[in-house]
């Protein structure tokens, strides 16, 4: 078979020597049979798996041995590009002698360090990466039938990324931890968006239900308001200074003071309150209020009631702090 016949010769020079081979002469191609499977002592499954994203579908042949789970033989036929029929061939192979427990947890990485010449360098071009996916997806499907459970079931996480194998709580953690910024950083610590690139945004090779772009966009606006309310709640304890609050952190912390010691009073009498605006004319910060329901025109509003607020938000948030209301 001709190399352009299996991939664009425009990236030929990409792909491993063993991918090349693998393309040519197979060594796992074909099918078990039910009389070989007999001749084994052993229970014949066939799974077919397709990939939506290009078309290419791969079927697995098992003879497994029921007293042990182990798999006897392992087949492929594949209907798709040459690199498609390579990963097949090395996936079979990676199949062979493993019990189905064992199995499963071959993953595409396997599969493609197993097609590599140098341990450093991918067997493929990044746009094939997901061909060695369909592999390992195919082993799923192979599993779940032997054990009559759905596929899914193997799937502890949900996958953010199918080429690297990559959770989608592990890309939070990372983004957490390391405080990452761009899905730049998230691909070189994770490997995320590293081959095929369809997990980073929309348009890309296969369509994804959440993408590294929103991932990150959440995860960022998560961390924000943790901080915030870390700040508030650091505030209220006295770690953390009112003068060295932003204004958006200075609102939170009397906002959390106000939901604890002084809108349940007003509440009880039909009433509310809500923050208006926060300004510095220093040494004092003026806190601008509005009364809500019952306490709007309430004649304790500018006398006791504003006493009572001022003196427990200066107490808990800052001396400085003065309550007008308008």
């Amino acid at each position: 078979m001709a190399k352009n016949d299996l991939i664009s010769g425009s990236i030929w020079d990409e792909y491993s020597d063993q991918v090349v081979n693998r393309m040519n002469n197979p060594q796992h191609q074909g099918e078990i049979t039910e009389e070989r499977a007999k001749e084994l002592n052993a229970k014949l499954i066939i799974a077919d798996f397709g990939a939506e994203s290009c078309g290419d579908a791969v079927r697995l042949y098992w003879a497994v041995d029921e007293a042990t789970d182990k798999i006897l033989e392992s087949k492929f036929k594949s209907f798709g590009c040459g690199t498609a029929i390579a990963s097949s061939d090395v996936m079979a192979e990676l199949c062979v002698g493993k019990t189905v427990d064992e199995a499963i947890k071959i993953t595409n990485i396997d599969v493609e360090k197993a097609l590599r010449d140098n341990p450093d360098t991918p067997a493929v071009p990044p746009q094939k990466m997901h061909c060695s996916v369909m592999a390992y997806d195919v082993i799923k499907k192979a599993a779940s039938q032997y054990k009559g459970v759905d596929m899914e079931s193997f799937e502890e996480e949900e996958i953010i990324c199918e080429c690297a194998r990559v959770s989608l709580a592990t890309i939070k953690e990372v983004i957490k931890i390391n405080d990452l910024k761009t899905v730049e950083e998230i691909t070189d610590y994770t490997k995320a968006g590293a081959f095929c690139k369809s997990c980073i945004k929309p348009g890309g090779h296969e369509e994804k239900d959440i993408y590294l772009v929103d991932i990150l966009k959440d995860t960022r606006a998560s961390m924000d308001e943790e901080k915030l309310k870390d700040a508030a709640d650091a505030s209220a304890s006295g770690e953390l200074t009112f003068d060295k609050m932003t204004l958006v952190q200075r609102i939170k912390a009397i906002d959390s003071v106000l939901d604890e010691d002084i809108r349940p009073m007003l509440v009880m009498d039909g009433g509310n309150m809500e923050i208006i605006d926060i300004k510095e004319n220093l040494p004092h910060y003026d806190l601008y209020i509005r009364y809500l329901g019952a306490c709007s025109g309430c004649a304790s509003g500018s006398t006791g009631t504003l006493y009572a607020i001022e003196s427990i938000l200066k107490q808990k948030i800052d001396e400085n702090l003065r309550v007008l209301p308008i």
